[in-house]
């Protein structure tokens, strides 16, 4: 007989229920032993070493004499005991290399030394605290859902992280006293990138607590640094978002190859995104954002990502999408294409005055420009074309001012955004940095104009309702203008038909 006797259990250990694993000796005796050699993770030094050093080696010249926490952050919950597949804090990938789903709970810190005594001759010394492999003798090994090697295969030994970062890596039981190392007694601080990990925040305000210090610096002025840091991008940087935006390119052709299965289906739109989405999981680690796929009067939401629509013959299917590569940097671009092939002439009208705010918009993206500067040739050709078209209640240059601006109504968004490892990349940069900020060789930026009329709007004729068309195309800055590094996905309407006319046979 087993025995059936309650036993009293918290909340949170009540999702093991249904777990059933043997508690008895015996089996803890047996599943640990017997194991052969494991084989070799083969793991190299990243082709990102000298790069994240360098990187590293910026921004310990902003803060001397402090410490620096950036976390990867936890896992997230999806629902009950499953999360989400997990993807590091943009600034901890960005200063150690690691992408794909390296390395839930890990936490870069970078300490502070004598001047030129840190690595590279910096400010600091770098340490990531890890959870390293755990030896088969224990019960980690076989019964922790999180880091088993049972559950999730063999994680990397501390020597891995070091080989492969370059970083010099420790057990994370360690973080709690190496954080707390000479704060308050010798003028330490400790800085910390506070939202990627709300545990290792807590920490570090209970040390400052413990310490009774006044910190002269904020937490997000660590973040607005290494948000700043990216506005630039390397040269490892640069080739792996051509990646990217090659494979979204490819991405593209198979979802015009996919048209035909997408207007005989119900859910059409949902016929879009999953072709556009595995691609993405095939050709990268996934899509850097959730894909926007907007049939007909769909397209006049700005972030349609329901994509549970129609796809009717007729109409046009905007295409907001980028694929994230496993190093996690991720393109960003935008069609709008005539499911049919061809567009017609009011589809064509306003493409093409879209379009033309992109190039004009192009014409100006060079350095020495400000950035807010690119926003503003694209929005001169949009109002002109609204002007042009009897939809301007005023002038465009009425329009223009900053008391009018009724152009807008057909377009609130942006005309760019930076890109990288965040597909809005850099949002935490200062203004000055950012929107005020002078376009230098080796930004990487979207250029994204687009007219919307949605099908219930009365300030515009009825030929026009239901259209909404956004071109958008990712753009490097050069030392003497600018590079359309999707340039090879169609933009000119007669190249975007004659392009679907090729791929569709």
């Amino acid at each position: 007989m087993t025995d059936s006797t309650p036993v009293e259990q918290t909340a949170s250990e009540r999702g093991s229920n249904r777990s059933q694993r043997p508690r008895s000796e015996a089996f803890k005796q047996f599943i640990t032993s017997q194991w052969g050699p494991r084989p070799d993770l083969g793991v190299t030094p990243g082709r990102a070493v000298p790069f994240t050093a360098q990187r590293r080696a910026r921004l310990s010249e902003r803060f001397a004499g402090t410490r620096l926490v950036l976390p990867a952050g936890p896992l997230k919950q999806r629902s009950n005991d499953t999360d989400y597949r997990f993807r590091p804090h943009s600034a901890f990938a960005h200063l150690t290399g690691f992408g794909t789903d390296q390395e839930p709970d890990a936490v870069l810190v970078l300490h502070p030394t004598a001047e030129g005594e840190g690595d590279d001759g910096s400010h600091h010394h770098a340490v990531l605290y890890v959870r390293p492999l755990a030896p088969r003798d224990t019960e980690e090994f076989y019964a922790d859902a999180r880091y088993g090697e049972f559950w999730v295969g063999a994680r990397p030994t501390l020597d891995d992280v070091t080989t492969a970062t370059g970083i010099e890596a420790r057990h994370v039981d360690e973080l709690r006293e190496a954080l707390a190392k000479d704060v308050g007694t010798d003028g330490v601080q400790v800085l910390v990138i506070a939202e990627a990990d709300d545990e290792i925040t807590a920490v570090i305000e209970a040390i400052r607590t413990e310490a009774g210090t006044e910190e002269s610096a904020s937490d997000d002025a660590l973040a607005e640094a290494a948000s700043e840091l990216r506005l630039v991008k390397d040269e490892l940087e640069i080739e792996l978002m051509r990646q990217a935006v090659d494979r979204t390119v490819d991405g593209f052709a198979e979802v015009v190859r996919a048209l035909p299965r997408a207007v005989a289906h119900r859910r059409g739109e949902r016929v879009i995104e999953t072709t556009f989405d595995a691609h993405a999981r095939l050709e990268g680690n996934t899509v850097g954002y959730e894909t926007i796929a907007a049939a007909g009067e769909h397209a006049t939401t700005l972030h349609w990502i329901t994509n549970d629509g129609v796809v009717r013959s007729g109409e046009m299917v905007l295409l907001d999408a980028g694929v994230e590569i496993d190093e996690l940097y991720t393109a960003d671009v935008t069609r709008t294409l005539p499911v049919d092939g061809e567009y017609t002439e009011v589809q064509r009208r306003v493409y093409t005055a879209v379009l033309d705010a992109a190039d004009a918009a192009f014409a100006v993206a060079k350095p020495g420009a400000k950035f807010r500067d690119v926003h503003a040739a694209a929005m001169e050709v949009i109002a002109a074309r609204l002007e042009e078209w009897g939809l301007l209640p005023v002038s465009a240059e009425e329009s223009l001012s900053d008391e009018g601006q009724q152009h807008r109504r057909w377009m609130v968004h942006g005309t760019s955004h930076h890109l990288g490892m965040d597909v809005h990349d850099c949002a935490q940069a200062r203004r000055e940095m950012y929107l005020d900020g002078v376009l230098e060789p080796g930004m990487v930026f979207t250029i994204e104009p687009g007219l919307y009329f949605k099908a219930d709007d009365l300030a515009v004729p009825e030929e026009y309702r239901g259209i909404g068309v956004r071109i958008e195309d990712d753009v490097l800055v050069t030392a003497d203008g600018n590079e359309n590094l999707s340039a090879a996905l169609p933009r000119r309407p007669e190249d975007v038909e004659a392009w679907m006319a090729r791929l569709r046979g």
